[in-house]
């Protein structure tokens, strides 16, 4: 089995309150890779409370964003069309970096329905919560190919995108 993991594509990190120009940018790409992929679909929503500022978080990225319910909290509306247009896709919500629950889950379908051999990551931010999940996915899965296509991703800035490449690189997984 194949999955593809849609991280983050909400409107918060393209042009909302952390967005980028290179978020913006992958857009067009993150949707085409989503309605050609064959295989299961995950859309991670980055999820917080209206208290997020008073969380440690908060105290270190003093951004409010991704409010469970607001706009900027809802993933981009073409994003989230083409992963509701599959059968086979499902939306995790997270409240950090990483979602244990999306290692979890994907363990099970390993486990349960075929064998996963393939994860594909795409999404928003390379530097954060990108290489977070990757990494978790590669601790629940080490058999399993991780990649990350680099054109479907960006970080906070080009650089700190090219680095978080690199690191995931070091770690055995495939950088396209």
């Amino acid at each position: 089995m194949k999955v593809l993991v849609v991280v983050d594509m909400q409107n918060d990190f393209i042009g909302g309150s952390l967005g980028t120009g290179e978020a913006v940018s992958i857009v067009p790409g993150v949707v085409e890779e989503i309605e050609k992929f064959e295989g299961k679909v995950i859309a991670t929503r980055d999820t917080h409370g209206p208290d997020y500022l008073d969380t440690a978080e908060g105290k270190k990225l003093p951004v409010v964003h991704c409010v469970k319910g607001t706009k900027g909290w809802e993933l981009r509306r073409e994003v989230e069309e083409a992963v509701m247009s599959r059968a086979d896709s499902l939306i995790i919500d997270k409240p950090s970096f990483g979602s244990v629950e999306l290692g979890e889950y994907v363990k099970k379908l390993d486990q349960t329905e075929e064998t996963v051999e393939e994860i594909t990551l795409i999404g928003l931010c390379t530097d954060i919560c990108v290489i977070s999940n990757a990494l978790l996915l590669k601790a629940y899965l080490p058999e399993a190919a991780v990649r990350v296509k680099a054109s479907c991703c960006a970080g906070v800035t080009p650089e700190s995108h090219m680095q978080a490449l690199e690191a995931m690189k070091m770690c055995q997984i495939d950088i396209q």
